[in-house]
Protein backbone atom coordinates (compact mmCIF):
# COMPACT_ATOMS: atom_id res chain seq x y z
CA UNK A 1 0.00 0.00 0.00
CA UNK A 2 1.33 3.43 -0.96
CA UNK A 3 0.55 6.55 1.05
CA UNK A 4 -0.86 9.06 -1.47
CA UNK A 5 -1.21 12.83 -1.45
CA UNK A 6 -2.84 14.69 -4.32
CA UNK A 7 -1.65 18.22 -4.97
CA UNK A 8 -1.96 21.17 -7.31
CA UNK A 9 1.29 22.95 -8.19
CA UNK A 10 0.84 26.72 -8.10
CA UNK A 11 2.93 29.87 -7.95
CA UNK A 12 1.85 33.35 -6.90
CA UNK A 13 3.81 36.12 -8.61
CA UNK A 14 6.77 33.71 -8.69
CA UNK A 15 6.51 32.12 -5.23
CA UNK A 16 5.75 28.37 -5.40
CA UNK A 17 2.94 27.23 -3.11
CA UNK A 18 1.98 23.58 -3.57
CA UNK A 19 -1.60 22.88 -2.48
CA UNK A 20 -2.54 19.44 -1.08
CA UNK A 21 -6.14 18.74 -2.08
CA UNK A 22 -6.57 15.11 -0.93
CA UNK A 23 -4.92 12.51 1.27
CA UNK A 24 -4.47 14.47 4.49
CA UNK A 25 -5.34 12.72 7.77
CA UNK A 26 -8.21 13.97 9.92
CA UNK A 27 -6.83 16.73 12.15
CA UNK A 28 -8.35 17.16 15.60
CA UNK A 29 -8.89 20.66 16.93
CA UNK A 30 -11.64 23.25 16.95
CA UNK A 31 -9.70 26.04 15.21
CA UNK A 32 -7.24 25.98 12.33
CA UNK A 33 -4.52 27.04 14.77
CA UNK A 34 -5.24 23.98 16.92
CA UNK A 35 -5.27 21.76 13.83
CA UNK A 36 -1.93 23.24 12.76
CA UNK A 37 -0.44 22.61 16.20
CA UNK A 38 -1.66 19.00 16.15
CA UNK A 39 -0.16 18.47 12.69
CA UNK A 40 3.16 19.90 13.82
CA UNK A 41 3.25 17.69 16.93
CA UNK A 42 1.94 14.45 15.42
CA UNK A 43 2.37 14.36 11.65
CA UNK A 44 5.24 16.67 10.75
CA UNK A 45 6.52 13.99 8.37
CA UNK A 46 3.98 15.33 5.83
CA UNK A 47 5.63 18.75 5.80
CA UNK A 48 9.10 17.23 5.57
CA UNK A 49 8.07 14.84 2.81
CA UNK A 50 6.55 17.61 0.70
CA UNK A 51 9.21 20.30 1.19
CA UNK A 52 12.49 18.39 1.33
CA UNK A 53 14.11 16.45 -1.48
CA UNK A 54 13.22 14.47 -3.53
CA UNK A 55 9.73 16.05 -3.65
CA UNK A 56 10.67 19.57 -2.63
CA UNK A 57 13.44 22.16 -2.62
CA UNK A 58 14.51 25.09 -0.40
CA UNK A 59 12.19 27.76 -1.82
CA UNK A 60 9.02 25.65 -1.87
CA UNK A 61 6.02 26.26 0.38
CA UNK A 62 3.14 23.84 0.83
CA UNK A 63 -0.49 24.16 1.90
CA UNK A 64 -3.01 21.60 3.06
CA UNK A 65 -6.69 22.28 2.43
CA UNK A 66 -8.47 21.28 5.64
CA UNK A 67 -12.19 21.39 6.55
CA UNK A 68 -12.97 24.32 8.82
CA UNK A 69 -15.25 24.21 11.84
CA UNK A 70 -15.92 27.94 11.67
CA UNK A 71 -19.48 28.68 10.49
CA UNK A 72 -18.30 31.62 8.34
CA UNK A 73 -15.47 29.79 6.56
CA UNK A 74 -15.81 28.13 3.16
CA UNK A 75 -12.58 26.16 3.73
CA UNK A 76 -9.48 26.12 5.88
CA UNK A 77 -5.82 25.75 5.08
CA UNK A 78 -2.56 25.09 6.89
CA UNK A 79 0.69 26.62 5.64
CA UNK A 80 3.89 24.58 5.80
CA UNK A 81 7.30 26.15 5.26
CA UNK A 82 10.89 24.94 5.55
CA UNK A 83 11.42 25.68 9.24
CA UNK A 84 7.94 26.45 10.59
CA UNK A 85 4.19 26.35 10.19
CA UNK A 86 3.37 29.91 9.18
CA UNK A 87 0.16 31.25 10.78
CA UNK A 88 -0.53 33.27 7.64
CA UNK A 89 0.97 33.83 4.18
CA UNK A 90 -0.18 36.10 1.38
CA UNK A 91 1.26 34.18 -1.56
CA UNK A 92 0.02 30.89 -0.16
CA UNK A 93 -3.47 32.35 0.31
CA UNK A 94 -3.47 33.43 -3.35
CA UNK A 95 -2.26 29.95 -4.39
CA UNK A 96 -4.94 28.21 -2.28
CA UNK A 97 -7.76 30.40 -3.61
CA UNK A 98 -6.64 29.77 -7.19
CA UNK A 99 -6.46 26.01 -6.63
CA UNK A 100 -9.84 25.87 -4.89
CA UNK A 101 -11.66 27.77 -7.65
CA UNK A 102 -9.89 26.53 -10.78
CA UNK A 103 -10.24 22.86 -9.77
CA UNK A 104 -13.90 23.28 -8.79
CA UNK A 105 -13.48 22.38 -5.12
CA UNK A 106 -15.35 25.63 -4.52
CA UNK A 107 -17.67 26.87 -7.27
CA UNK A 108 -16.33 29.79 -9.27
CA UNK A 109 -18.66 32.73 -9.85
CA UNK A 110 -17.70 35.11 -12.64
CA UNK A 111 -16.75 37.93 -12.63
CA UNK A 112 -16.32 37.99 -8.83
CA UNK A 113 -16.16 35.12 -6.35
CA UNK A 114 -16.25 36.07 -2.70
CA UNK A 115 -15.27 33.56 -0.03
CA UNK A 116 -13.86 33.29 3.46
CA UNK A 117 -10.94 31.07 4.41
CA UNK A 118 -9.73 30.12 7.86
CA UNK A 119 -5.96 30.29 8.28
CA UNK A 120 -4.23 29.49 11.57
CA UNK A 121 -3.97 33.26 12.13
CA UNK A 122 -7.73 33.74 11.71
CA UNK A 123 -10.47 34.36 9.13
CA UNK A 124 -9.43 35.79 5.77
CA UNK A 125 -11.97 37.55 3.55
CA UNK A 126 -11.23 36.94 -0.15
CA UNK A 127 -12.39 38.58 -3.37
CA UNK A 128 -11.34 36.70 -6.52
CA UNK A 129 -11.68 38.23 -9.97
CA UNK A 130 -12.50 35.45 -12.47
CA UNK A 131 -12.88 35.19 -16.23
CA UNK A 132 -13.10 32.21 -18.56
CA UNK A 133 -12.60 29.71 -15.75
CA UNK A 134 -9.41 31.45 -14.66
CA UNK A 135 -8.70 33.39 -11.46
CA UNK A 136 -7.17 36.61 -12.76
CA UNK A 137 -6.59 38.37 -9.42
CA UNK A 138 -7.01 37.57 -5.73
CA UNK A 139 -7.50 40.30 -3.15
CA UNK A 140 -7.75 39.41 0.52
CA UNK A 141 -8.31 41.19 3.80
CA UNK A 142 -5.39 40.13 5.96
CA UNK A 143 -5.27 39.73 9.72
CA UNK A 144 -4.42 42.93 11.64
CA UNK A 145 -0.80 44.03 11.29
CA UNK A 146 1.02 45.86 14.07
CA UNK A 147 4.45 47.04 15.14
CA UNK A 148 6.16 45.84 18.31
CA UNK A 149 9.55 47.55 17.88
CA UNK A 150 10.08 50.63 15.71
CA UNK A 151 13.70 51.43 14.88
CA UNK A 152 15.05 49.21 17.64
CA UNK A 153 18.84 49.41 17.71
CA UNK A 154 20.24 45.90 17.27
CA UNK A 155 23.92 45.04 17.52
CA UNK A 156 24.60 42.88 14.46
CA UNK A 157 27.98 41.16 14.08
CA UNK A 158 29.74 42.52 11.02
CA UNK A 159 27.38 45.49 10.67
CA UNK A 160 27.52 47.32 13.98
CA UNK A 161 24.28 48.83 15.27
CA UNK A 162 21.39 48.41 12.84
CA UNK A 163 17.92 50.00 13.27
CA UNK A 164 15.41 47.14 13.00
CA UNK A 165 11.62 47.23 12.93
CA UNK A 166 9.83 44.18 14.32
CA UNK A 167 6.26 43.86 13.11
CA UNK A 168 3.49 41.30 12.71
CA UNK A 169 1.79 40.88 9.35
CA UNK A 170 0.65 37.28 9.93
CA UNK A 171 4.19 36.31 10.98
CA UNK A 172 6.79 38.30 12.93
CA UNK A 173 9.32 40.07 10.69
CA UNK A 174 12.65 41.71 11.41
CA UNK A 175 12.81 44.56 8.87
CA UNK A 176 15.93 46.55 7.99
CA UNK A 177 16.91 49.07 5.31
CA UNK A 178 18.84 47.17 2.65
CA UNK A 179 19.86 50.34 0.81
CA UNK A 180 21.42 51.76 3.99
CA UNK A 181 23.38 48.53 4.40
CA UNK A 182 24.57 48.67 0.79
CA UNK A 183 22.82 45.43 -0.19
CA UNK A 184 21.67 44.93 -3.78
CA UNK A 185 18.09 43.63 -3.52
CA UNK A 186 17.95 41.97 -6.93
CA UNK A 187 17.28 38.24 -7.24
CA UNK A 188 20.79 37.59 -8.57
CA UNK A 189 22.16 38.66 -5.19
CA UNK A 190 20.03 36.13 -3.31
CA UNK A 191 22.87 34.42 -1.46
CA UNK A 192 24.12 37.64 0.12
CA UNK A 193 20.59 38.87 0.86
CA UNK A 194 19.83 35.62 2.69
CA UNK A 195 23.10 35.69 4.68
CA UNK A 196 22.67 39.31 5.78
CA UNK A 197 18.96 38.88 6.52
CA UNK A 198 19.47 35.80 8.66
CA UNK A 199 22.29 37.53 10.56
CA UNK A 200 20.00 40.44 11.36
CA UNK A 201 17.11 38.14 12.28
CA UNK A 202 19.15 36.03 14.72
CA UNK A 203 20.57 39.12 16.40
CA UNK A 204 17.05 40.57 16.68
CA UNK A 205 15.65 37.31 17.99
CA UNK A 206 18.23 37.32 20.78
CA UNK A 207 18.02 41.02 21.65
CA UNK A 208 14.35 41.81 20.99
CA UNK A 209 12.25 38.62 21.01
CA UNK A 210 8.50 39.02 20.63
CA UNK A 211 5.31 36.99 21.02
CA UNK A 212 1.77 37.61 19.85
CA UNK A 213 -0.34 39.20 22.63
CA UNK A 214 -3.37 37.02 21.83
CA UNK A 215 -1.49 33.83 20.87
CA UNK A 216 1.67 33.63 23.04
CA UNK A 217 2.82 30.44 21.29
CA UNK A 218 3.40 32.51 18.13
CA UNK A 219 6.87 33.96 18.67
CA UNK A 220 9.50 35.67 16.57
CA UNK A 221 10.89 37.21 14.57
CA UNK A 222 10.93 34.07 12.42
CA UNK A 223 11.28 35.86 9.07
CA UNK A 224 13.48 38.72 7.84
CA UNK A 225 13.00 41.49 5.28
CA UNK A 226 15.30 44.01 3.64
CA UNK A 227 13.61 47.01 2.04
CA UNK A 228 14.79 49.66 -0.41
CA UNK A 229 13.81 52.05 -3.16
CA UNK A 230 11.66 50.70 -5.99
CA UNK A 231 13.37 50.15 -9.34
CA UNK A 232 10.37 49.63 -11.65
CA UNK A 233 7.63 52.07 -12.73
CA UNK A 234 4.55 52.15 -10.51
CA UNK A 235 6.11 50.46 -7.48
CA UNK A 236 6.18 52.20 -4.11
CA UNK A 237 9.08 50.26 -2.63
CA UNK A 238 11.13 47.10 -3.05
CA UNK A 239 11.29 44.33 -0.49
CA UNK A 240 13.08 41.00 -0.24
CA UNK A 241 11.96 38.48 2.36
CA UNK A 242 14.18 35.61 3.46
CA UNK A 243 12.74 32.36 4.83
CA UNK A 244 15.20 30.38 6.92
CA UNK A 245 16.26 26.97 5.63
CA UNK A 246 17.88 25.89 8.89
CA UNK A 247 18.89 27.05 12.35
CA UNK A 248 21.73 29.60 12.23
CA UNK A 249 24.48 29.60 14.87
CA UNK A 250 27.11 32.23 15.59
CA UNK A 251 29.65 29.41 15.87
CA UNK A 252 28.95 28.26 12.30
CA UNK A 253 29.09 31.13 9.79
CA UNK A 254 28.05 28.77 6.99
CA UNK A 255 24.70 28.21 8.75
CA UNK A 256 23.35 31.66 7.86
CA UNK A 257 21.38 30.48 4.86
CA UNK A 258 17.86 31.01 3.62
CA UNK A 259 15.63 31.11 0.57
CA UNK A 260 14.32 34.34 -0.88
CA UNK A 261 10.58 34.65 -1.13
CA UNK A 262 10.23 34.83 -4.89
CA UNK A 263 7.17 37.09 -4.71
CA UNK A 264 6.68 40.45 -2.91
CA UNK A 265 5.41 38.52 0.18
CA UNK A 266 1.95 39.36 1.49
CA UNK A 267 2.64 39.05 5.21
CA UNK A 268 5.94 40.88 4.80
CA UNK A 269 4.24 43.67 2.88
CA UNK A 270 1.56 43.84 5.59
CA UNK A 271 4.21 44.17 8.30
CA UNK A 272 6.08 46.79 6.25
CA UNK A 273 2.89 48.81 5.71
CA UNK A 274 2.20 48.73 9.46
CA UNK A 275 5.68 50.18 10.00
CA UNK A 276 5.13 52.92 7.40
CA UNK A 277 1.75 53.78 8.94
CA UNK A 278 3.31 53.96 12.42
CA UNK A 279 5.83 56.45 11.02
CA UNK A 280 3.10 58.55 9.39
CA UNK A 281 4.31 57.65 5.88
CA UNK A 282 1.28 55.61 4.69
CA UNK A 283 -2.32 56.59 5.23
CA UNK A 284 -5.51 54.54 5.37
CA UNK A 285 -6.77 53.88 1.83
CA UNK A 286 -3.53 54.97 0.14
CA UNK A 287 -2.28 52.56 -2.55
CA UNK A 288 1.01 50.82 -1.84
CA UNK A 289 2.70 48.67 -4.49
CA UNK A 290 5.39 46.29 -3.22
CA UNK A 291 8.05 45.15 -5.69
CA UNK A 292 9.54 41.70 -5.12
CA UNK A 293 12.96 40.33 -6.13
CA UNK A 294 11.61 39.09 -9.51
CA UNK A 295 10.05 42.53 -10.17
CA UNK A 296 6.52 41.17 -9.75
CA UNK A 297 4.24 43.26 -7.56
CA UNK A 298 1.44 43.12 -5.00
CA UNK A 299 -1.08 45.97 -5.08
CA UNK A 300 -2.00 46.82 -1.51
CA UNK A 301 -3.68 49.32 0.78
CA UNK A 302 -4.61 49.73 4.42
CA UNK A 303 -8.36 49.36 4.89
CA UNK A 304 -8.82 50.60 8.44
CA UNK A 305 -7.31 50.90 11.88
CA UNK A 306 -7.64 48.19 14.52
CA UNK A 307 -6.28 47.13 17.90
CA UNK A 308 -4.59 43.88 18.90
CA UNK A 309 -3.83 43.16 22.54
CA UNK A 310 -2.97 46.76 23.35
CA UNK A 311 -1.11 47.43 20.10
CA UNK A 312 -2.37 49.91 17.51
CA UNK A 313 -2.93 47.90 14.33
CA UNK A 314 -4.04 48.25 10.71
CA UNK A 315 -5.98 45.96 8.39
CA UNK A 316 -4.08 45.40 5.13
CA UNK A 317 -5.52 44.32 1.81
CA UNK A 318 -3.16 42.40 -0.48
CA UNK A 319 -3.78 41.75 -4.17
CA UNK A 320 -1.92 39.51 -6.64
CA UNK A 321 -2.27 36.63 -9.10
CA UNK A 322 -1.35 32.94 -9.16
CA UNK A 323 -0.92 30.38 -11.92
CA UNK A 324 -1.38 26.60 -11.80
CA UNK A 325 1.64 24.82 -13.26
CA UNK A 326 0.76 21.17 -12.70
CA UNK A 327 -1.27 18.43 -11.02
CA UNK A 328 0.58 15.82 -8.97
CA UNK A 329 0.09 12.68 -6.94
CA UNK A 330 2.79 11.88 -4.41
CA UNK A 331 3.20 8.30 -3.24
CA UNK A 332 5.30 6.82 -0.45
CA UNK A 333 6.62 3.30 -0.88
CA UNK A 334 6.95 1.58 2.53
CA UNK A 335 10.47 0.48 1.58
CA UNK A 336 11.64 4.02 0.71
CA UNK A 337 14.70 4.79 2.88
CA UNK A 338 13.79 8.50 2.96
CA UNK A 339 10.12 8.69 4.02
CA UNK A 340 10.57 12.22 5.38
CA UNK A 341 12.90 13.38 2.62
CA UNK A 342 16.38 14.75 3.14
CA UNK A 343 18.54 17.87 2.90
CA UNK A 344 21.96 18.06 1.26
CA UNK A 345 24.44 20.83 2.00
CA UNK A 346 25.01 21.89 -1.60
CA UNK A 347 21.53 23.45 -1.73
CA UNK A 348 20.46 23.74 1.88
Amino acid sequence: MHDRLTAVEVHAEGEPGRVITAGMPDLPGETMLEKMQWLEANADHIRLRMLREPNGYPALCCNAIVPSNHPDADAGFIIMEQTEYAPMSGSNTICVVTALLETGIIDMVEPITELTLEAPAGLIGVRAECAGGKVTRVSFRNVPAFVVHLGREIKVPGFGTVPVDVAWGGMFFAIADGDALGIDLSADNGTEIARVSETIRLATLEQAPVSHPQHPSLKGPTVSQLVGKATIPGASRRGTVTVATGTPSWHRPESFTGALDRCPCGTGTSAAMAVLHARGELGIGEEFVQQGPLDTTFRCRLLEKAEVGGYSAVIPEISGQAWITGYSEYVLDPTDPFPAGYRVGDLW
